[in-house]
């Protein structure tokens, strides 16, 4: 398509884990990903992904505006008459949601909760509660919306405990967080202390995970893409237009694989 449609005279295939490594500088760490549609922890070697310890998850930001129209249409029952936009209930989400950094006891008592108000576009004023903080809560527990999987910091964990033992603690040591999920107040705190609380727990006292949260994370892929394109190094890594035209499709395989 890119070649054939498009006409461009260059392209190149990456791992968005690697490019999110590369925005921080790094090229080894365990890069941890909540985008829109997706979640994956993946162990990054030398720049190379470690594909057998890549953990996947299937809950993310479209899930949890879901779960978030779900939470206002049951509290509020006169916005069922109503048509929630997408972009407004994506709006409430990321002005005014939150990660807990204790779910259970927040959740049980109502003084620590943090009310807010939010005024929609057809003028009506939604007032928050709970709602601001069980938003986000299913990444770090995916049953809340019928989901079976453990949570992301399970499977950041998990990654972290495929990867060999001489590895382990370097690639602890870089955790970096990219994607749009990530920017809730309080997700970096919470994903160290429920990731701390798994190495803890398995045993793996040794290994002291430490963050990487950029400001600007949920650009993160983009950002170490323009950076790696823009190496010396990285121009001999291109599959350019002339060279799909002399082999064909099969070289895709041969220069990526």
């Amino acid at each position: 398509m890119l070649f054939e449609a498009l006409a461009v005279p260059a392209c190149h295939m990456a791992s968005t884990a690697l490019l999110a490594l590369c925005s921080t500088g790094a090229f080894t760490g365990l890069a941890v990903e909540a985008g829109a549609g997706v979640c994956h922890a993946t162990p990054i070697y030398a720049g190379h992904s470690w594909h057998e310890a890549t953990f996947r998850l299937d809950v993310a930001g479209s899930t949890l505006s879901r779960y978030l129209r779900e939470l206002l249409v049951s509290g509020f029952p006169y916005l069922q008459q109503q048509a929630l936009s997408r972009k407004a209930i994506t709006q409430l989400k990321k002005r005014c949601c939150y990660v807990s950094l204790d779910f259970e006891r927040d959740l049980q008592n109502p003084a620590r909760h943090h009310p807010a108000s939010f005024l929609m576009s057809n003028g009506c004023s939604v007032h928050l509660s709970s709602e601001r903080f069980l938003c986000p809560e299913p990444i770090f527990q995916p049953g809340l919306v019928g989901q079976a999987e453990p949570g992301l910091h399970v499977l950041a964990f998990q990654a972290l405990q495929k990867t060999p033992e001489t590895l382990r603690e370097r690639l602890a040591h870089t955790v970096v967080l990219a994607g749009g999920s990530t920017l809730f107040p309080g997700f970096p705190e919470r994903l160290e202390k429920e990731l701390e609380a798994q190495c803890q727990c398995h045993g793996f006292t040794a290994l002291r995970p430490h963050l990487v949260a950029n400001p600007r994370r949920g650009t993160a892929v983009w950002t170490g893409g323009s950076m790696v394109a823009s190496l010396c190094s990285f121009q001999r890594s291109w599959m350019t237009r002339g060279m799909y035209q002399e082999c064909g499709s099969r070289l895709v395989h041969e220069v990526f694989d």
